[in-house]
């Protein structure tokens, strides 16, 4: 069988090639099932004080803050800043390098997959066609101008991947995500803000694919 083909969205701060070498493991888990496609995100973030001259280049997929071009994912805010133009970041990689089965979001990456299903579902995007979706520390945007994304529950198969001593995303906050799909998959793994790929979590991850193979 050939593996599925999988769109991957990192994390706020990280980008494609360094969002490639923390899900090292997953890729050697599912290395049968899926072939995981990596993109970066158009923005850049200016480095915290921790990071600065370190090589890696911080991206993000919109932010929060539009005078301090920041993302916090518990941050209230009415509009938010450069989500047009991620959007067509990832509609250029679907014409590109696609197609896609399926898309896998970290964390700020996440929440944006949500958004995606929710412009394709509501067929706003004519070139998304994702057939499953992967939301690992995922949440729901706290900015206003984002709601129209939660209107409707969404139909597309998902699973939702969070860990309970996560402190950057706490796991309510991916529990409240929940809401937004018809018929959640859930992995909950003990640990922090990573994506998990322990042999435990590989019958999981299976059951969820075999549909789509």
């Amino acid at each position: 069988m050939a593996p599925l083909r999988v769109l991957c969205i990192h994390g706020y701060r990280q980008n494609g090639s360094s969002f490639r070498e923390k899900t090292g493991a997953l890729r050697k888990l599912l290395k049968k099932q899926l072939e995981l496609v990596y993109i970066t995100a158009p923005l850049t973030v200016q480095p915290a004080a921790a990071e600065a001259g370190g090589s890696e280049e911080s991206r993000g997929w919109w932010f929060s803050d539009i005078q301090a071009l920041s993302f916090s994912a518990q941050q209230q805010c009415e509009s938010s800043l450069g989500l047009e133009e991620s959007i067509a970041t990832v509609r250029e990689a679907v014409k590109t390098q696609g197609p896609f089965d399926g898309v896998l979001g970290f964390s700020q990456g996440a929440a944006f997959v949500a958004m995606l299903c929710s412009l394709q579902e509501q067929k706003l995007e004519p070139d998304l066609n994702f057939r499953f979706a992967i939301l690992v520390a995922g949440f729901r945007s706290a900015c206003e101008e984002h709601l129209k994304f939660y209107k409707a529950p969404l139909q597309i198969p998902s699973l939702h991947v969070f860990g309970l001593e996560d402190k950057v995303i706490p796991d309510n906050m991916s529990r409240e995500l929940l809401s937004c799909f018809q018929d959640p998959q859930v992995l909950i793994h003990p640990g922090g803000h990573f994506v998990p790929a322990a042999g435990a979590h590989r019958q999981t991850y299976q059951d969820f694919l075999k549909t789509f193979q």
